[in-house]
């Protein structure tokens, strides 16, 4: 099938690169030309394990394709994509402009019927707002349908090839033929392929997202609890998830959630809930307990070591909001340097993809500094503090960081490590809900 996606930022080139590994020809497109530039010569914008080798596979086989040649990108393709920014404007509410000019761009170049998919997190009702802008600026047959993604960051090329589900929405048997024909090859072993109207499905992004969030800021809350009351949340977490009606996942206390997608869809969601005179006061309390969560570490390295850091050291492990990716949206990390060195303590922080992007948005803070290897940077510090569970942080040498360390004192923020051994070993061991 002759596929176009506009859009080549995380969604729109993961969902390019699949596609086209699963035999159909597509285009990829964007207006930005350093990126296509990029792309075109075999570099990849993001980090993402996995895609980079199925960028250049399908690239090299001829069977993907990047350009900034929207219009000819229309008229060469039978179904199109759209993978646009959704950015949050002031009130929360995500901006549809990327997202009905591409609309405008695809009615004022079709030469006959086009399907076309909304694959960018957008509202209820944006659909609708799609298809106005396209009757409005062609004569020509068309149609629209909503498919919501669910990529996890880190995990996308497998949750593309090898999706949970997939939501389509939907009004007319010709629209539903054509995406089963596209997604029937990534669903032979049984997982399903969800049609359903086209608001329910732009809904059913949001609520995902929001019911994951609200997970994590609950648990949060409960950690909170715990270190008041002197209970662990991990046995917590154990005895709740073995009950099948709550489950394991998303049950984890940390540092806060970031990224794209999280902090992004709650608001916008909190956003449609005012438009419609609704108060969601749920998605207000999950908004603030991340927001607060995000500072914990800062207390309490203030509850050690007093309100002011001056002259005090701490060495940072993880940038990015989540292992195995550069992204630093929204990430706890920035949120924590920001607190440290504003009460006059330096930082130097270590992250294996991310450390480029994380200067970037703290440039012009001289307090904080970067270095590859995580043992260098824990070199005469203060305390260490893990803000992002890679893989490459979880079993550290111990030994080897109680001699580089001035002061033995871990701040745990993901609770990925033993607590009694640390203590053992010397070091003041301080977790998120953990006694």
């Amino acid at each position: 099938m002759r596929v176009g996606v506009v859009g080549t930022g995380y969604v729109g080139l993961v969902l390019g690169a699949g596609l086209a590994d699963s035999g159909n020809r597509v285009i990829c497109g964007d207006i930005d030309k350093a990126k296509i530039d990029m792309l075109n010569h075999g570099e990849i914008p993001i980090f993402e394990p996995g895609l980079a080798e199925m960028v250049a596979r399908n690239s090299s086989h001829g069977r993907l394709t990047f350009t900034t040649d929207i219009p000819q990108l229309v008229r060469d393709s039978d179904v199109i994509f759209i993978a646009v920014g959704t950015p949050p404007s002031e009130d929360g509410s995500a901006d549809l402009g990327h997202v009905l000019n591409v609309a405008a761009t695809i009615a004022d170049n079709m030469d006959g019927y086009r399907l076309v998919v909304v694959k960018s997190t957008v509202p209820v009702g944006t659909c609708d707002k799609v298809r106005e802008v396209i009757a409005s600026r062609t004569k020509h047959i068309f149609d629209v349908a909503s498919n919501p993604e669910f990529l996890k960051e880190g995990e996308a090329v497998r949750d593309m090839m090898k999706p949970d589900r997939i939501v389509i929405g939907t009004d007319n048997e010709r629209a539903r033929e054509l995406l089963e024909e596209v997604y029937v090859t990534f669903v032979r072993t049984g997982n399903p392929i969800i049609f359903m109207d086209i608001k329910s499905s732009e809904m059913t992004k949001y609520a995902s997202n929001a019911m994951l969030a609200t997970r994590i800021s609950f648990m949060n809350e409960m950690a909170s609890i715990c270190t008041k009351i002197g209970a662990d949340i991990d046995m917590v977490r154990h005895g709740m998830g073995a009950d099948p009606r709550i489950g394991s996942k998303f049950l984890f206390a940390g540092v806060g959630y970031g990224g794209s997608c999280f902090p992004k869809d709650v608001k916008a969601l909190i956003a449609t809930g005012v438009d419609n005179g609704l108060e969601v006061p749920l998605l207000h309390a999950v908004e603030h307990i991340n927001a607060k969560q995000k500072t914990l570490l800062v207390d309490m390295v203030v509850d050690h070591f007093g309100e002011d850091l001056s002259g005090l050291k701490f060495a940072m492990w993880g940038l990015s909001f989540k292992p195995n990716t550069d992204d630093m949206r929204e990430a706890p990390s920035i949120e924590i340097i920001k607190g440290l060195t504003a009460k006059g303590a330096t930082v130097v922080a270590t992250d294996p993809v991310a450390m480029e992007n994380a200067a970037v948005i703290l440039k012009g803070n001289e307090r904080v500094s970067f270095l590859a290897d995580e043992y260098e940077v824990v070199s005469g510090v203060d305390a260490l503090l893990l803000v992002t569970e890679w893989g490459t942080f979880r079993a550290p040498s111990f030994s080897r960081l109680a001699t580089a360390m001035k002061q033995k004192v871990i701040f745990d923020g993901r609770n990925i490590w033993q607590p009694a051994k640390l203590r053992e070993m010397g070091f003041e061991y301080y977790g998120i809900g953990r006694p």
